[in-house]
Formats: structure tokens, sequence, C-alpha cells
């Protein structure tokens, strides 16, 4: 095992008054303990081997926080700090550990909202005028994972097209 990217995630949105246990539990399920069992899984391999690379998609709303989601910016600051607390772990025994915190991508989890009124705002005060698409993202991971990419451990690529979500 050479390379793990983590980059399953789902969304339960709704207001923390409102939101229901089954729906804190899923979002941290599948966007946080899936990171959680599958870093350690490729850890072994990869420390056995000395070396390894593992990019995780977390997100700026890790950092920012957002109405709505706090089952899901909770569980993207997770993401961000257990790759920090990997990439020590993994470093002397030649792996990596980053993530990259993307805003919003074209892809079916931003589906609905990118064709509401409020993805035509988005995209209006995005400096390039749309948001990101699949194949851009994969070029940052790509980076992270490639050979002679070694320096860049414990790192969180803000991946927000001059945005400044952050």
């Amino acid at each position: 095992l050479d390379i793990l990217v983590n980059n399953a995630g789902i969304t339960r949105d709704n207001l923390i008054l409102r939101m229901k246990d089954e729906d804190w539990a899923e979002v941290m399920r599948v966007d946080l303990e899936a990171v959680f069992r599958l870093m350690r899984a490729a850890a072994k391999p990869m420390m056995k081997a000395r070396f390894g690379r593992i990019v995780s998609i977390t997100s700026v709303v890790g950092a920012t926080g957002n109405p709505g989601q706090a089952n899901y910016a909770a569980s993207k600051a997770g993401v961000m700090a257990f790759v920090d607390a990997l990439s020590g772990r993994l470093a002397p025994l030649g792996g990596t550990a980053n993530a990259v915190a993307p805003g919003f991508v074209e892809t079916e989890l931003n589906r609905d909202l990118l064709a509401s009124q409020a993805g035509e705002e988005l995209r209006a005060q995005s400096p390039f005028g749309r948001v990101a698409r699949p194949e851009e993202l994969a070029a940052a991971v790509v980076a992270l994972a490639a050979p002679g990419a070694e320096w860049a451990s414990g790192t969180v690529v803000d991946f927000n097209g001059a945005s400044h979500l952050r």
C-alpha cells in the first residue's frame, strides 16, 4: 500500500437544536470514523515499507464552521487534527499524512446547493466566477502523494480558489 486517499463525506445538515442524534452519529461515522479506521489500517504496512502517502479530503468548513453544519464542521476539523497527529508518527518512517480543504466543488454532495440561487451567489463571489472542478481537487491530491513530496506532512492545503474562506 503506497497511497491512501480518504475522500468519503456526507452531510446531514440541521440547526443544532433540531439535529437528531442519528444525523450527528452518521456524519461522524462516515466523515471521521472511516478516516480513523482506514488510516489505522494503512499506517502499519506503510511504516513497514518505510514509505506511504495519506491524503484526506476535509473542508474549509472544518476551520470556519457553517450554520446548520455543526456535525460536518466537527468531523472535518477532526480530520485535520488527526492528520496533524499522525504525520509526526509517520515522518520518521518515510510516510506522510496531509489534507486538502476545499471550498465548494462540483460534486454530488453539493449538487442541490449549486443548482440553487445560493449556488449562483457562490459563483459570483468567487474570483474565478465558479466553483472548483473535481479534477482540480484531484491535482492537489496527486501533488501531495507524489514522490518527492515528503516535506509536506501534517499540511492542510487550503483549496478555495482565492475565496479566502478561512
